[in-house]
């Protein structure tokens, strides 16, 4: 490991090896009482042979490499560390390698990384990782290669990777991710490579994928048995797509990655009839090369797909193919399914992949839970099935079962105990079904569950009853169901207290009452497409790290000063459109700062807006759909969106001469500019100084100030309307004098 030539440098680990085998390295000098090692002013380049780099090491401080500024390559691997602190790294600045392999890393604190200004490189594999948070990575501006495989990552937040610009490999195969992290990946725009394989995944829906730059693309060694035509329309530059070793039987012409030139189908349990004839046309014409072999039909089993004329994948009749494949499927499957039923066990009319550690029943009819399936399963996919009701100890023999699909199966009724000695379950997909209550015991038994799936259910509570015994739930889906209000006090602090995230979508709800949101852990909180009449302020008055909060297509008509103040610290992400908002107050944004990152106000009634000049870490901003009065009280707006380094698009609503047009576009703010300088002393700008008196920073900015000249002419009403006693007061404008 290269360190750096300087006058003085200190080294001090933790090698018990070395003092009791006195190997001693000559540079350095050996404690064998306090177990260390020191080479201090030896003008050393790299780490001496003789000492070994795994040094058991529990946990870096902050501020422990303070010293080493020229540090170009740092080996942490295969210590011990379990979280990584805000200043952990402070002082590596010239640093381009860290490798933090084989540790026992759980958490990644904000910050961590912020001092690495010119890393390269940064490997986290063999690790403990479950989620990643929001910007865990920020600060790593020069990052090319981060790698993340073999750690126990299921879940992405959609801002995990924000502002890694320059990242162009990234490596997440071998984790436990279930759902391509659409959102998460499209902050990427510079990503090239991408590893997703050996994932749980079993469908890649319509443009999942949506990178433009990316070219080799790793989705092998997953479960996939589905593909939509346009799951890739929105990768338009990838050349070379694995697929190898899924379940895929047919695969649709590819729409939209135009560059493709490598497909991969190896292992996959392809049937070479007609329903394969359009792919491998597409492949002819296009030029892309086809790897894989068919299984089926027999003339053709064995034959590599390329080699395939697409006149030869034929289907003579309807009845005979259907005939013929029905005879076929159980000595010609593919082998990831067909060996593991010889060797264990596996319910009638279900399916048992032992080595991929899957089993599943979907679809076949299942009126009751079949048992005895093999001892190590840790998927269960029992979907679309008609149990209708599921009685205590309903999955004997499955204590390893992961994650279990029960959706579209008619659940009405869930007794106490159901999932009894299913200890292992972490999802539980329960979506889709008919429950309209919950037994206050139903999920006895599975203590570890974190992600819970109870969308699309005729629930008329908060089940809250239920959910106090799953102490772990981490993220919790309620969408689509018909939750009326929420109470009482302490609903998430007492019966969820580790909860992150609480999708409430498309409810009835008509109020949330005081504290039942009260939780010092939640961080996504979406209430859209409900029936709120009001900002629930006062209900997130104890919702101190509130990360995004979603009140979209409600009908809130007016939002108050002072609106967010309870989570404005910790807001980063704001959701307010279409709902009907008529007026917003000048102080309804205040305490937000420059930690919002998103704001959307899109298809509301707005003619006006408050002050956005404080919130100067904006990333995405939605104005769209909005009636705008474009006079030259809009300036202030006008002039914040020209010194954004990306577009706003916002529009003109009134006057009717200018209706539709871009705000930035209309040229009735050069005549506001122009009738602003020589009237410097009129006091027509003074019902305005509130609005700049926020912001000091932005006192000097006079020509936002200046602008108010012009608005008599257009909207004399509104002066004597916000406060005229202010009018005559003279500090306001000896104090921009002043500035000037």
């Amino acid at each position: 490991m290269v360190l750096f030539s300087a006058a003085s440098i200190l080294l001090v680990l933790a090698m018990s090896s070395i003092v009791e085998a006195n190997t001693c390295p000559k540079e350095c000098s050996c404690d064998g009482r306090k177990l260390t090692v020191t080479c201090v002013g030896k003008n050393l380049t790299e780490i001496p042979q003789t000492i070994d780099e795994r040094c058991n090491i529990l946990r870096v401080k902050e501020g422990a490499f303070r010293s080493l500024g020229r540090l170009v390559s740092l080996n942490l691997a295969y210590n011990k560390i379990d979280v990584l602190y805000q200043e952990s790294f402070d002082g590596l600045s010239a640093l381009k390698e860290l490798q933090l392999d084989h540790n026992r890393v759980e958490e990644i604190r904000p910050g961590a990384f912020t001092q690495l200004g010119f890393l390269n490189m940064l490997a986290l594999t063999h690790n403990q990782l479950v989620y990643i948070p929001n910007m865990a990575f920020q600060g790593l501006q020069n990052i090319k290669w981060l790698r993340l495989s073999r750690n126990s990552l299921n879940n992405l937040a959609p801002e995990a990777f924000t502002g890694l610009f320059t990242l162009s490999r990234l490596s997440l195969d071998h984790n436990e991710l279930q759902f391509f992290p659409t959102q998460t990946m499209s902050r990427l725009p510079e990503v090239t490579r991408l590893d997703m394989s050996h994932n749980p995944m079993t469908y890649l829906g319509e443009e999942s994928v949506s990178m433009v730059k990316l070219t080799h693309l790793y989705l092998d060694h997953m479960s996939l048995q589905d593909l939509s035509d346009q799951a890739l329309s929105r990768a338009p530059l990838l050349s070379h797509l694995d697929l190898s070793h899924n379940q895929l039987r047919y695969l649709e012409p590819l729409k939209g990655p135009y560059e493709l030139k490598s497909l991969n189908l190896t292992g996959n349990p392809l049937y070479c009839n007609c329903f394969m004839r359009p792919l491998r046309e597409w492949a002819r014409v296009r030029n892309v090369k086809l790897l894989g072999a068919c299984v089926g039909p027999p003339h053709l089993s064995q034959e590599p797909l390329q080699s395939v004329a697409p006149l030869d994948l034929r289907c003579r009749s309807r009845g005979e193919v259907l005939k013929e494949e029905f005879e076929l499927e159980p000595t010609e499957s593919a082998p990831p399914t067909a060996k593991p039923k010889q060797k264990g066990k596996c319910p009638e009319n279900c399916d048992c992949d032992v080595e991929a550690q899957h089993a599943t029943c979907e679809d076949r009819g299942h009126t009751k839970v079949p048992r005895g399936f093999p001892a190590k399963t840790q998927m269960l996919d029992l979907r679309s099935n008609h149990f209708h009701h599921l009685p205590a100890n309903s999955f004997p023999g499955t204590s390893q079962v992961v994650s279990l699909h029960l959706e579209f199966c008619k659940i009405h009724e869930i007794e106490g105990g159901a999932f009894r000695g299913m200890k292992s379950l972490f999802y539980l997909y329960l979506s889709e079904n008919d429950m309209t209550s919950l037994d206050p015991g139903a999920f006895s038994g599975a203590p570890k569950l974190n992600y819970l799936h109870l969308e699309g259910n005729r629930l008329l509570q908060f089940p809250g009853s239920a959910l106090a015994l799953l102490p772990s739930l981490f993220v919790l889906h309620l969408e689509r169901n018909a939750i009326s209000k929420l109470e009482p006090a302490g609903l998430l602090s007492s019966k969820t207290p580790k909860l992150r995230e609480l999708y409430l979508t498309n409810n009835t709800i008509t109020s949330v009452a005081k504290g039942s949101l009260d939780s010092a852990f939640l961080g996504t909180l979406h209430l859209d497409s409900n029936q709120l009449k009001d900002i629930p302020t006062h209900a997130l008055s104890r919702a101190a790290n509130l990360e995004e909060l979603n009140l979209s297509q409600n009908s809130i008509r007016y939002v108050g000063p002072s609106a967010f103040q309870p989570i404005s610290q910790s807001l980063k992400r704001l959701y307010m459109d279409q709902m009907g908002v008529e007026k917003m107050s000048l102080d309804a944004l205040r305490g937000l700062g420059p930690g919002l990152k998103a704001l959307t106000v899109r298809g509301n009634q707005l003619t006006e807006l408050p002050d956005l000049s404080p919130l100067t870490g904006l990333e995405v901003v939605d104005l769209k759909e909005n009636p705008l009065l474009c006079d030259c009280a809009l300036l202030p707006l006008r002039r914040w969106m020209e010194k954004l380094k990306f577009e706003v698009i916002a529009t003109c609503g009134q006057p009717f001469e200018i209706r539709g047009q871009k705000v930035r576009d209309v040229p009735v703010f050069k005549s506001c500019t122009e009738s602003v300088s020589p009237p410097d002393e009129k006091v027509v700008t003074a019902p305005r100084p509130p609005k700049v008196k926020k912001p000091k920073a932005n006192v000097s900015k006079v020509s936002g100030v200046k602008a108010r000249p012009a608005k008599p002419k257009a909207k004399l009403p509104k002066p004597t309307k916000k406060k005229p006693q202010r009018k005559p007061v003279a500090p306001k404008v000896t104090k921009n004098q002043k500035t000037l």
